[in-house]
């Protein structure tokens, strides 16, 4: 029985097959909302990131999270496994504002007792 349907037609087959693949760009597309940063940093005053990578601050994140997880801890094939040795990464600091300057007195005297009530 023949086909009666826009669903296998030619034009709606690769119209089906653009859609598939501009769905896969998007989602392997590095620097996306999900991706990562083209500039990796942290922010020196403020706020926090909500989510960094755990390789942008190591260069084994998984080795160390195992670690500290206890993942391996009771391995009776191979127990005298080496430490595990953390390869920390610097991230540099972005200033997103300028901030003036903290003006501290020159002799800068802190008093004792003044707190009411102090004892």
């Amino acid at each position: 029985m023949a086909s009666t349907r826009n669903n296998n037609t030619l034009g709606n087959y690769q119209l089906q097959q653009k859609a598939y693949t501009v769905g896969r760009e998007y989602i392997k597309y590095e620097n996306s909302y999900t991706g990562r940063a083209y500039n990796v940093a942290l922010p020196c005053i403020g706020f926090n990131p909500s989510y960094m990578p755990s390789d942008n601050f190591s260069r084994n994140p998984v080795e160390i999270e195992s670690f500290l997880l206890g993942i391996n801890s009771t391995n009776l094939v191979e127990p005298e496994k080496a430490k595990i040795q953390p390869e920390l990464k610097q991230l540099p600091t972005f200033s997103y504002f300028d901030r003036l300057e903290m003006i501290m007195p020159k002799p800068l005297v802190v008093e004792n007792k003044q707190r009411p009530l102090f004892e």
